[in-house]
């Protein structure tokens, strides 16, 4: 059966896990509400998961592949207890082979890592969506260019994954302007996404991926994203999403930010 991929928030730094053993905190409760649910919401559960972090950026695509990778915390200035976070998923070199197959079938070199740690745009979300780390996953970088269509390609040449088994995650913020929060934010990401959210729902695959390449285009783009790297991992799931429609999949408002999910499928 054929698995959907998804963009998903992975909201700000060890967010879900501020208060040691307790809930999260009120304002980040419905983006982890929406995480528990992205895989009981699959029509089967996946026997991998391949991610895309906006945190890892290389020269060309490099898959993960390690066996048992450590957590990187790239994350600063939180307490004490979110750097002894544990997440013990097992990695999963054979997808990793695929993919990087994959990548360069469709003519992008691709590179192997097995020493980095998952970054916490990996293990943040994935401890709440599967706080049992029952599933194996591979992480996927960006590449350093950011370019939206060469992302969007990458995607596709990726999609076979979703065939076979593996659901594919980008993992991102659909708004990301650290210097701004409250009041100052709130109409401009409005603004914006509704923009982005009528591009991945544009029922036309190919007028959808090609409104995703000029996302610059749309309004507050330059503001709701002064750099891009939390959006890429998007146009990977909009690749990887093929033929098949764009739904919106969530939508909360945090520090003033409104941010989305997607999914493809």
């Amino acid at each position: 059966m054929r698995l959907p991929s998804l963009f998903i928030p992975h909201g700000g730094g060890p967010c879900f896990f501020m208060n040691e053993g307790g809930p999260p905190d009120p304002m980040w409760q419905p983006m982890a509400a929406y995480l528990k649910t992205i895989v009981a919401d699959l029509p089967e559960r996946p026997r991998a998961i391949l991610v895309i972090s906006g945190h890892w950026e290389e020269s060309v695509f490099t898959v993960h592949d390690g066996t048992k990778p450590a957590l990187l915390f790239d994350y600063y200035g939180f307490p004490p207890h979110t750097y002894q976070l544990r997440w013990d998923a097992p990695g999963a070199p054979d997808v990793a082979a695929r993919a990087a197959d994959l990548l360069k079938g469709a003519g992008f070199p691709a590179g192997r890592d097995g020493a980095r740690g998952w970054d916490h745009g990996v293990f943040i979300p994935l401890m709440v969506a599967l706080p049992d780390a029952d599933i194996p996953v591979v992480q996927l970088s960006l590449r350093q260019d950011l370019d939206p269509a060469a992302h969007i390609a990458a995607g596709r040449a990726l999609a076979p994954l979703r065939d076979e088994g593996v659901l594919i995650v980008g993992s991102g913020m659909s708004f990301h302007n650290m210097r701004v929060r409250g009041p100052q934010a709130t109409a401009p990401s409005e603004r914006f996404d509704a923009a982005l959210t009528a591009a991945v729902t544009d029922p036309d695959p190919a007028a959808r991926d090609a409104r995703l390449a000029d996302w610059r285009a749309m309004p507050e783009a330059a503001f709701s994203h002064p750099r891009e790297e939390h959006l890429i991992p998007l146009m990977v799931a909009a690749g990887a999403g093929a033929d098949d429609p764009g739904s919106h999949a969530h939508r909360s408002t945090v520090i003033g930010w409104t941010v989305s999910g997607y999914r493809f499928g």
